[in-house]
């Protein structure tokens, strides 16, 4: 029986290809990806189009986009690939390739919990190199925007704290806090929904957004109730915030830190990646 890894601290790339197709969030075009084996360390993305032309993904390609994390790839643009980032990383791969026909990753049901139960289909096993060395806080790094704040002290092992605050009573103020491994973020993270606001959708649609959204692959808050529950936790809305943390620190790697975050974005934690990155080189 497939079993997750304990920790981060092993090389880990899939058994076998994992192919997937859906509908963008924002486009709302139908786009599918192959998921590739790797001997390559880190994360690297091709296009169908040119599936040779393979690039080691980085913090400089991310782009301020709202809603979403946007990848700028050599003038190419791919959108919402947080959620896959964080099944790959939050599982504990390290060596994947991922090849894309169009320019979003496919949103499924909101959450990265199709993307983990195609890998638990397919199975990991160790990588042939070495994966690069997790970032080691040395001191504490502090970002923020305005009330969003997000700040990292040295820890031998990872735990985040996640706070949010809305004025939804549906909402209101949750917080979570993990120690983070793959089997955790696979149990308590992974099924997390990204959500959003009944008020904002015809607002977000004139703006050329969500146009892929639905009610099967988001949250639908409407100030004191939600439209489509059940939840799948009391406080899924904080747990997926943190997923969307988690898979955009997938292009510096998982610190050894102990990391808060209060009312995170993505361009906020696009902020803080590059601040870790900072203290790397």
């Amino acid at each position: 029986m497939f079993s997750f890894p304990n920790d981060y601290e092993q090389g880990w790339t899939l058994q076998n290809e994992i192919k997937k197709d859906g509908i963008g969030l924002h486009t709302g075009l139908q786009c599918s990806v192959i998921i590739k084996p790797s001997e390559l360390e880190g994360f690297h993305i091709s296009f169908s189009e040119e599936p040779n032309n393979i690039i080691p993904l980085n913090i400089s390609q991310v782009r301020n986009t709202p809603l979403c994390t946007t990848l700028d790839l050599n003038g190419k643009h791919v959108s919402t690939v947080e959620h896959l980032l964080a099944a790959l990383i939050g599982a504990g791969l390290t060596h994947v390739n991922i090849e894309i026909n169009g320019g979003e990753i496919p949103l499924l049901d909101g959450s990265a919990i199709a993307w983990i139960e195609e890998i638990e289909r397919v199975g990991m096993i160790n990588s042939i190199s070495s994966p690069r060395p997790r970032p080691e806080i040395k001191s504490p790094i502090f970002v923020n925007n305005g009330e969003s704040v997000i700040f990292a002290i040295p820890s031998d092992n990872l735990k985040l704290i996640g706070l949010i605050d809305f004025p939804h009573k549906a909402i209101g103020q949750q917080m979570f806090s993990i120690e983070l491994s793959p089997n955790n973020f696979v149990k308590e993270i992974a099924p997390a929904r990204t959500f959003g606001f009944l008020d904002q959708l015809e607002e977000l649609k004139k703006a050329g957004l969500i146009k892929g959204g639905a009610l099967e692959n988001a949250l639908v808050c409407n100030g004191d109730s939600w439209v489509n529950p059940p939840l799948r936790f009391a406080n899924e809305p904080v747990r997926h915030k943190l997923l969307d943390l988690i898979g955009d620190l997938a292009f510096v790697g998982l610190p050894k830190a102990q990391i808060f975050v209060y009312k995170g974005s993505h361009s906020l934690h696009a902020e803080f990646a590059a601040s870790i990155q900072k203290v790397l080189t």
